[in-house]
């Protein structure tokens, strides 16, 4: 998908702190959350709630009351007068999000769309589903983010093994997924040089409650993992015989991020700074064969770059949804990208894996190093379940 008309204001956005599993915000409801944290952005910036005529929520793990998902998140977060889908689209939700927003104002329908993701890891529900026609009336269970981690029902096979199958393929070792996990880590580090400098740039923070009381503010990522040569060396692979390890994977996490999309007029006259452009320019998406997901991140990146008429070489910036190193090493060979030219200041591999918001986190980092950079194409790519992956591309002038 090629696009002409669809544009961020620059500043126009937001991610807050991801939070480990388990942690900070693994009892807060992730659209109550996500709502309160997208009104209080709107006020910070004092954009008003006319400036909307629509809205696209983006989650992956159900909470109560979901039904009510886009609708029930504009008006939290202060717009109530507008409404919008709900997506659901495993790890590529945030760029199947900014992608719905974009054929909307595309298609001149819209001019202003509050875009969010939200999702909690931690806590999720445990269905079941009802079978009266089962042995004794038995239904059977699931169980939506450990179960879909585990098992993939048309590959059949568990997350983890998708990566494996591409590093036998590839021949990817462990040591080369351990190099690139401490590149990683290391360029995670300079987003927090200088008090969090970089992070400060976007990042939102929670303020956290107990009850009505006020229980703190989370205004940095909680959970992250240092990474050293000797001690990732040290980890053995999850499976027997395979090269992946915990510590060349992403962690799940708990978090949400919203991004405004919108014509290109109505994105000047919200930009934080008049002089900053920024343009959605493709969208693209690509399905590899089965079990194979981290392989499908080049096939998409190449369909958004070739929709958007510009080649690699000509990305000043890249990011990638990463939940596993051997997605990265991949990447750079295919793409004839240097691994350190990838994930500046930090990738979901390191900050970790809320699944609905983690793209659009990497996103924003992107446009943000961007206009560090003075400008220039970026390129996002990400693979989801399904052994599937979407990309965008954008320009920041």
């Amino acid at each position: 998908m090629s696009l002409e008309k669809t544009f961020i204001p620059y500043g126009g956005y937001w991610s807050t702190p991801f939070a480990r599993w388990q942690g900070s915000l693994s009892e807060y409801h992730s659209i109550r959350l996500a709502g309160e944290v997208g009104r209080e952005f709107l006020q910070s910036r004092e954009i008003a709630p006319d400036s909307f005529d629509g809205v696209v929520l983006g989650i992956t793990v159900p909470q109560r009351y979901a039904f009510y998902a886009g609708p029930w998140f504009a008006a939290l977060a202060g717009v109530p007068d507008i409404t919008g889908p709900t997506l659901s689209q495993a790890c590529a939700t945030s760029a199947r999000s900014l992608a719905t927003a974009a054929l909307e104002i595309e298609a001149g329908s819209r001019d202003c769309v509050l875009t969010a993701v939200c999702d909690r890891t931690s806590n999720g529900p445990h269905i079941y589903y009802p079978s009266p026609g089962g042995p004794g009336g038995h239904g059977k269970p699931e169980d939506p983010v450990l179960g879909n981690m585990n098992m993939d029902p048309y590959a059949g096979q568990a997350m983890t093994k998708t990566a494996e199958n591409l590093a036998a393929e590839a021949g990817i070792s462990k040591e080369e997924q351990d190099t690139v996990t401490l590149m990683r880590f290391e360029q995670y580090e300079d987003a927090l040089a200088a008090d969090r400098a970089f992070q400060k740039r976007y990042m939102f923070p929670v303020k956290l409650k107990n009850g009505k009381k006020s229980a703190g503010v989370l205004d940095a990522d909680e959970g992250v993992r240092p990474s050293t040569a000797d001690g990732l060396a040290q980890l053995r692979p999850v499976l027997d015989g395979g090269t992946v390890t915990y510590g060349s994977q992403t962690h799940p996490a708990d978090g949400n991020a919203g991004m405004i999309v919108s014509t290109e007029e109505r994105a000047a006259e919200l930009s934080r700074d008049e002089n900053v452009t920024i343009q959605i320019l493709s969208y693209g998406e690509a399905r590899t064969e089965k079990g194979f997901m981290p392989k499908a991140v080049v096939p998409a990146a190449r369909n958004a770059l070739e929709r958007a008429a510009i080649g690699v070489e000509q990305c000043a910036a890249i990011k990638t949804h990463n939940p596993f190193a051997v997605a990265d090493a991949y990447f750079s060979r295919e793409m004839g990208v240097s691994p350190e030219n990838v994930n500046n200041y930090g990738s979901p591999l390191i900050w970790g894996h809320p699944q609905a918001p983690t793209g659009m986190r990497a996103i924003i980092e992107l446009v943000e190093e961007l206009v560090l950079e003075g400008g220039g194409y970026g390129l996002f790519s990400g693979c989801a379940g399904g052994d599937s992956a979407m990309s965008i591309v954008l320009k920041v002038s």
